[in-house]
């Protein structure tokens, strides 16, 4: 039994709705812009993103990927040596849609898919920067806590052991302070006595 695909048929078989999204990603490739309907739009921006995806790492066997999807070795061509540098600082969302109203002889919803060619702003780079800085800042307190628990926790050691000492010497010096005490405490009694 055929495994059923997400969202709605492009195509009437398997293999024609893969020929349908290969072309979507081959002209989007050629034209960075394409008017299409809402469910191709839908359909290829998946697609697409992971061949950009592929074509920033730009190895053998990524290319071999993407020409395995595309079939057209100058439409790999362009999306490896043109489009992968554009989205270089770009992590993801290579793609925007934009919905463009009905079309005029069935009234399909229809949609511009466009890859997204504008540069990260500097202020985008800067949030990205510092939310870095700040895992790697936590980072570091956990590990300073974490050594500093163990440290806290043989200090604590050493300050029980240190404590008992103390305490076992105190006792020591109290029972040797008493006895003088208790020594003073028979001879006022024998003084009493006497009297």
């Amino acid at each position: 039994m055929p495994k059923p695909t997400k969202g709605p048929r492009l195509g009437g078989s398997p293999a024609h709705q893969r020929k349908i999204l290969a072309n979507l990603c081959k002209e989007l490739i050629h034209h960075t812009s394409i008017k299409t309907t809402e469910a191709k739009a839908r359909a290829v921006r998946p697609h697409i993103e992971k061949l950009i995806t592929k074509a920033k790492k730009g190895d053998t066997h990524n290319r071999r990927l993407a020409l395995k999807v595309l079939g057209d070795r100058e439409t790999a061509y362009i999306l490896f040596e043109e489009l992968a540098p554009l989205f270089a600082e770009r992590e993801g969302g290579y793609t925007r849609i934009t919905k463009v109203g009905n079309r005029r002889g069935d009234n399909t919803p229809m949609a511009v898919i466009s890859l997204v060619t504008e540069k990260v702003s500097p202020k985008q780079a800067v949030v990205k920067e510092a939310e870095k800085a700040a895992e790697r800042a936590a980072a570091a307190e956990e590990a300073e806590s974490a050594e500093s628990a163990e440290s806290a926790e043989s200090a604590e050691s050493a300050e029980s052991a240190e404590s008992a000492e103390s305490a076992a010497s105190a006792e020591s010096a109290e029972s040797a302070e008493s006895a003088p005490s208790a020594d003073e405490a028979a001879e006022a009694e024998k003084a009493e006595e006497a009297k």
